[in-house]
């Protein structure tokens, strides 16, 4: 497989979801990279280079039709399933929610059609009452037997919702039973080894960030 670098790999991945999007609308037709300059503010150069970094010939089948208007555009029944294999989403893959107050609860019976790779395997939560009360398609555990069931089910993704004093030790604990990536939304620095990926979710962050994308623009020139 031709190494592709991180940003491509995030830029493949917000085109996959422009592409599910557009399949969804009920529209059949072809998207050009012009249409996707437009919904990205990605140059459409930089579009057709992370396209390239796929398998050629199934690019080539995917890029045969037209769009309206004549332009050559990328089949979204073709590319999607594409760039998933390139992604390594293809295959099923289980997570779990640690911590169910109103935030991870939220996620329980959060199932996107886009996310069907994904398995809601078990929610876990140290109130053993909320546990119970709790309406979920998925089973539910008090925190003490969340080893026994990661390892027993083979999940592989904890979304961790507990509150940042007991979110490091809720990660140790869920990478010492298998855990092999972590969707943090506690906000608090994460340590845990290399090979657990971590990605994290603050929205303060994320406010930040997008003051400062704000504060940019109005400087420009």
């Amino acid at each position: 497989m031709t190494n592709i670098s991180g940003r491509a790999k995030e830029r493949l991945l917000q085109l996959m979801l422009i592409l599910e999007q557009h399949r969804q609308t009920g529209n059949s037709g072809p998207v050009t990279s012009a249409q996707a300059e437009q919904l990205t503010g990605w140059p459409r150069d930089t579009i057709r280079k992370d396209i390239s970094c796929l398998s050629h010939s199934a690019v080539m089948m995917a890029a045969g039709n037209s769009a309206p208007g004549g332009h050559t555009g990328y089949d979204p029944e073709i590319l999607i399933p594409l760039i998933k294999n390139v992604l390594g989403l293809s295959s099923k893959r289980k997570f779990c929610v640690v911590g169910l107050g109103r935030l991870g609860s939220a996620y329980l019976n959060f199932s996107p059609p886009e996310l069907a790779e994904f398995e809601l395997a078990a929610g876990f939560d140290t109130n053993v009452n909320r546990v119970e009360m709790l309406r979920s398609s998925s089973p539910l555990y008090p925190a003490y037997k969340l080893a026994e069931v990661i390892s027993r089910f083979t999940i592989e993704i904890a979304l961790i919702c507990v509150p940042a004093n007991a979110a490091q030790a809720t990660a140790e604990k869920c990478a010492a039973a298998g855990i092999r990536g972590i969707l943090n939304f506690a906000p608090v620095a994460l340590s845990l080894p290399p090979e657990v990926a971590v990605r994290n979710v603050y929205i303060a962050d994320e406010l930040r960030s997008l003051a400062i994308k704000l504060n940019g623009k109005r400087y420009e020139v």
